[in-house]
């Protein structure tokens, strides 16, 4: 019986002409990819031991459509939509109704398209939207966005540790924005790797393999939580009135510099791979993260005012979780160092 997408068949190998050994393929699997003989058909031997049959001429990227209906929708709940669509891979998305779009519904196309890289607006009309991707899953590298997801965050960070100390508000003012461009390049890279594990070809033009891919998503989401505790540290210091003066030199603002030396390593590490290295960041960060708490332990002990204790613990906090989920970080690109260990034997 023939077999069809999903399934699993047994065939058995032949020697012909004493020296080849040859396979018979599946005739639905020719004819849906409108194959004859004499076509190529590209043959990838994966590290896992697996062998990958594409078509030569396959597209580089399955066009993928998302219908949206309105009418079928929770009210509220066309971002979320939307959003699985994008992370699903979808290269359009068509979003219908049978009456005339409400000023909410224009909105959460709007956030939409702010949250996320590569979407615009194909065709439009007070009923419908067509939604087009004009960004290929493959031609952005996945470090490329991590490291401009880094510079965001670290600059976001140290900005905030001078503004702490005395400096101009002004310095941290477009805070949100810098947030919302680090959630961005997070949901593209989870598009990305959502691809690469659906298309050997999308894995192919990213140069990484599928396990790597997983893994730079993780790094991805280490950074994106990272960013939310610098945009609520951000958040904390513009709105807190009278703002205390933190000290450079004391803690916890002693330890920022601590993190970025740490992260900078890491983020050197995605590249040079030296476990020596990672470790010791990891190591500078955990020491980091038990002096922090100890000093939140301790805040309460004196008599100092309320108002000012509660801001720096909770500033304290802060860099103790991004300390934290830095050694995550670490952690995943020591994952990777084994991975391709693994790899190599």
């Amino acid at each position: 019986m023939p077999i069809g997408p999903g399934e699993q068949d047994v065939r058995r190998l032949q020697l012909t002409g004493g020296s080849t050994y040859t396979m018979s393929l599946p005739k639905p699997w020719i004819l849906s990819n409108n194959l004859s003989a004499r076509d190529g058909i590209r043959v990838e031997w994966r590290p896992t031991g697996e062998l990958s049959l594409t078509p030569l001429d396959a597209a580089e990227e399955v066009k993928t459509l998302v219908e949206l209906n309105l009418d079928g929708i929770p009210g509220g709940a066309l971002y979320d939509h939307l959003m699985g669509a994008y992370l699903s891979g979808a290269q359009e998305i068509s979003v219908d109704s049978v009456g005339q779009f409400s000023r909410d519904t224009l909105s959460e196309i709007r956030r939409f398209l702010r949250s996320t890289r590569g979407f615009e607006i194909g065709e439009q009309s007070e009923s419908s939207v067509n939604l087009i991707s004009l960004l290929n899953a493959g031609e952005l590298p996945l470090h490329a966005s991590l490291n401009r997801m880094y510079l965001l965050l670290s600059s976001l960070v140290r900005d905030i540790f001078e503004v702490l100390i005395g400096s101009d508000d002004e310095l941290i003012s477009d805070f949100e924005e810098r947030e919302r461009e680090v959630d961005g390049l997070h949901y593209l890279i989870e598009r990305q790797v959502g691809s690469m594990l659906d298309s050997q070809q999308v894995a192919r033009s990213l140069g990484l393999g599928r396990k790597q891919g997983v893994e730079h998503a993780n790094l991805a989401r280490s950074l994106e939580r990272m960013m939310d505790h610098a945009h609520e540290m951000a958040r904390l210091t513009l709105e807190t009135t009278p703002r205390p003066r933190l000290k450079a030199d004391e803690y916890p603002l002693s330890l920022l510099p601590v993190w970025m030396d740490a992260l900078k390593s890491l983020m050197i590490n995605l590249r040079t791979h030296d476990s020596y290295e990672i470790e010791e960041a990891r190591d500078s960060l955990k020491a980091a993260q038990l002096s922090l708490k100890e000093h939140e332990e301790g805040l309460w002990s004196g008599r100092r005012k309320a108002s000012r204790l509660l801001f720096e613990d909770r500033i304290s906090e802060s860099i103790r979780r991004i300390c934290a989920y830095s050694r995550d970080f670490g952690e995943n690109l020591l994952n990777m160092i084994a991975y391709d260990s693994i790899q190599r034997q």
